[in-house]
């Protein structure tokens, strides 16, 4: 199960920082780790902080964007220590864990974590479907990027000793998903629904309903088909239907 368990790590700063992240995962039973956007993975400081966990950095897989790395993932969590309208949603690693576990059973999940000066962006959370932030003093909340592994693993690898719930659920591929919300977005635009200068406000809320929802893939083409019709009353169908009207056909 706990292999099922991706840690992706954005735009990382400290070479040292990605081999105590490999280390955490080792001590916690994790082996899959990529890195977004670069990342010295194979630096003296890099195999020196990951001791004997030389051998993830050395699986470690690079990619040049956070969505290429979830391609494949079913359920997608971020970390943030920021509140926030895009945030306020988040649960603590030991509240989101058995949930964590349960999906790890069946299908792949992937842990996000960003950069060591500012976090995950709006724009890297919109990928995911949980958020999880770790409580700490509002003095200084901010955490080194290997310790927020370590505990939110910490709570995981409990969770997965105590044995988890199968989830109801077998959610679509990430990247399915993905390509709903493209269609979405382009079929709001042309209904006028979303605001052309800001349309990712309402396109995030969409996405928090549709990630507690926790798409299946028949859910993701019902949805895929829904927003292909919108589209194309939107550019030519509303004249086609227009004129069936006028010629007696009356819609059920």
């Amino acid at each position: 199960m706990l292999e099922n368990i991706r840690i992706i790590l954005v735009q990382p700063r400290g070479s040292g920082n990605i081999g105590s992240v490999a280390r955490a995962m080792k001590n916690m039973g994790l082996k899959d780790l990529a890195i977004v956007n670069g990342g010295r993975t194979q630096s003296f400081w890099a195999r020196a902080m990951a001791v004997h966990a030389q051998d993830i950095l050395e699986q470690c897989r690079p990619f040049e964007s956070l969505r290429e790395a979830l391609a494949d993932c079913r359920l997608v969590v971020g970390t943030t220590c920021r509140s926030g309208l895009y945030r306020s949603h988040s649960q603590t690693p030991r509240d989101f864990a058995g949930q964590i576990v349960a999906a790890a059973e069946i299908e792949r999940v992937g842990l996000v974590f960003g950069p060591e000066d500012h976090g995950l962006s709006n724009r890297d959370l919109r990928h995911c479907q949980g958020l999880m932030t770790i409580p700490s003093h509002p003095d200084y909340p901010s955490l080194n990027v290997a310790q927020a592994v370590m505990i939110c693993l910490y709570e995981i690898y409990l969770a997965a000793t105590n044995g988890g719930t199968r989830p109801a659920i077998s959610r679509a591929p990430v990247e399915n998903v993905e390509r709903l919300f493209d269609r979405m977005k382009r079929s709001l635009l042309k209904i006028g629904f979303l605001n052309p200068q800001n349309p990712e406000h309402i396109l995030l809320a969409l996405r928090r309903i549709l990630g507690r929802a926790g798409l299946e893939e028949p859910d993701v083409r019902i949805l895929t088909g829904l927003f292909r019709q919108i589209e194309w009353y939107a550019e030519k169908g509303w004249r086609l239907v227009q004129e069936k009207e006028r010629n007696g056909f009356k819609n059920p």
